[in-house]
């Protein structure tokens, strides 16, 4: 039974006995009520007439069984006829799809989703039909790991397993064409288990995704969360099961869409994913988008005027081994579009400069210089600046693009942003901002951090996810943007990066990192930029 008519007795699979008018209007024995109220009325009465009253009830139960076998008639009968019409002809209301947009607790991010909820309800409106239940993902629960799905199904079953046909999940920026979308569910069986999406796959294999499919990295596809996805409810269910009977690994995620299709997959044992064309990526003026049930927001991500350079302070984080080839790197590429930089390493070379904190250089993890650079920004030592920006010596990024990003942003909050990943989120884990894409911090994170006594646990300790612990015990959410990457341009399927306009890259292997730089990183000045440079889809 739904949320919605908790307070109905079933009788016969039917609503029998409701108080409020409309949760009983959509039950075949809607003009049967009166008399099945009267059964309430009429329930062993202690008085004189007691035996009249029995006779009465009795009379009225008689009728239960003729009452509810017409109702049962027409609901099967519509049942038979659905399942004998083409699929294309059958029946789908949109109060059958359940969307859940990806929300974040940021208010930045909260007013998107916000806004992509009241679109969808206007157009049910619209299209006169009963609205369609909308979630937002970060109100659900205060579990950190529902962002990544796959915790977030057996509540979804359970909710919406038995009166629901499809969940279809939504990015902030996803924009949907509700009748066209009608359209294209409807094709699809939902008594089968389906998994649909706009299909991206890699062209060689990739650190991100652990190197699968080597041999052929073309043959799996994944969905690009940014077109929306949807998982029919009898595949919810059944994932689900398998959740409650096999406990999810505390793992890493790293690349939720592609982990997400490998969990569905299941080596075989359960579907892959069925590419949808009508879920697109084009921007919503596009001519070809007019065939899309989705596009995706042109809009650049800029809320006024772009953060002065002057207001962020970076900081890149290198050693005396890579001094000859990294830092030339950065100093001829987005170096200088800093107005305050500094370079941190295990050795103080004035020619660069380098600053060194007293912090040993170390192979695996760099936390003690993470915090030191932390402390640094707070103390007198270096101007006062609303914004933080740490980054690897290999780090490319945009400064003017994320000038502009961070005009969305208001630094009097704690704010940390980047691309997040998460470790152990299927079993009460954390997320954290990977440091290879860069990190981003407000003042006031800064400040929470260190006053809440967080610290290394060693020298060598991997800071990014120091910081991912540290900042989900003070119930500080990290905040994912896609725009940062933690890897090269050549990890990403090319259809994602197509609809990006990307702030920032990792990593110099096998690759020339100014051509890069160039390519991806270097045109566009705060808005102009990101606007023009968005690409169409390959």
């Amino acid at each position: 039974m739904s949320s919605q008519n908790k307070s109905c007795v079933m009788i016969g699979g039917h609503c029998s006995e409701c108080w409020i008018e409309d949760q009983c209007k959509h039950s075949a024995t809607a003009s049967w009520l009166p008399a099945l109220s009267a059964l309430r009325i009429t329930m062993l009465p202690i008085n004189s007439q007691y035996g009249y009253s029995v006779a009465q009830y009795v009379l009225l139960l008689s009728l239960v069984p003729l009452i509810t076998a017409k109702g049962d008639d027409v609901e099967s009968h519509q049942k038979i006829h659905d399942a004998d019409k083409p699929l294309s002809e059958s029946r789908l209301d949109l109060k059958e799809v359940v969307f859940v947009i990806q929300s974040q607790r940021n208010y930045f991010h909260v007013q998107k989703a916000e806004k992509l909820r009241k679109d969808l309800l206007q157009q049910t409106q619209a299209l006169q039909e009963s609205p369609p239940v909308i979630l937002l993902l970060h109100t659900l629960s205060d579990n950190e790991g529902d962002w990544s799905i796959l915790p977030l199904l057996p509540y979804l079953s359970s909710q919406f397993g038995k009166n629901s046909s499809w969940i279809m999940f939504l990015e902030e920026d996803t924009r949907v064409k509700l009748q066209k979308l009608n359209k294209v569910l409807k094709k699809f069986d939902r008594r089968k288990e389906w998994f649909l999406g706009k299909a991206l796959h890699d062209e060689e294999s990739t650190i991100i995704h652990h190197y699968a499919f080597s041999e052929n990295p073309v043959a799996f596809e994944y969905p690009d969360f940014s077109a929306g996805w949807a998982l029919s409810i009898p595949l919810v269910n059944r994932l689900t099961s398998k959740i409650e009977d096999e406990p999810l690994k505390s793992d890493f995620t790293i690349d939720l869409k592609h982990e997400v299709a490998l969990y569905i997959w299941e080596e075989g044992k359960g579907p892959r994913l069925t590419g949808v064309p009508e879920l697109c990526t084009l921007p919503e003026q596009n001519p070809r988008a007019q065939y899309c049930a989705t596009t995706v927001s042109s809009h650049s991500p800029l809320c006024g005027q772009p953060v002065n350079c002057e207001n962020i302070f970076v900081a890149v984080k290198t050693c005396k081994k890579f001094h000859s080839d990294r830092v030339p790197v950065v100093k001829e590429t987005w170096g200088k579009q800093a107005s305050l930089l500094e370079y941190y390493s295990d050795y103080a070379d004035p020619s660069i400069p380098t600053i060194n904190l007293g912090v040993p250089n170390t192979e695996r993890g760099h936390c003690g210089k993470t915090f030191a650079i932390l402390r640094r920004f707070l103390s007198s030592h270096v101007p006062k600046t609303d914004w933080l920006l740490i980054v690897d010596d290999d780090t490319l990024i945009s400064l003017p693009r994320l000038q502009a990003l961070l005009s969305c942003y208001d630094s009097r909050e704690p704010v940390c942003l980047g691309e997040r990943y998460g470790y152990g989120l299927g079993q009460g884990g954390y997320s954290y901002i990977t440091g290879g894409g860069g990190m981003v911090f407000s003042r006031e994170a800064v400040v929470q951090l260190l006053a809440s006594g967080c610290k290394c646990y060693s020298n060598d300790a991997p800071d990014d996810m120091v910081l991912g612990m540290c900042l989900n015990a003070l119930r500080v959410p990290v905040t994912h943007s896609p725009l940062f990457h933690q890897a090269r341009p050549e990890d990403y399927a090319r259809e994602f990066l197509a609809h990006q306009t990307p702030i920032s890259f990792h990593k110099h292997w096998n690759i020339d990192p100014i051509v890069v730089f160039n390519k991806w990183l270097k045109n566009g000045e705060h808005t102009e930029g990101l606007q023009k440079s968005t690409k169409e889809e390959l």
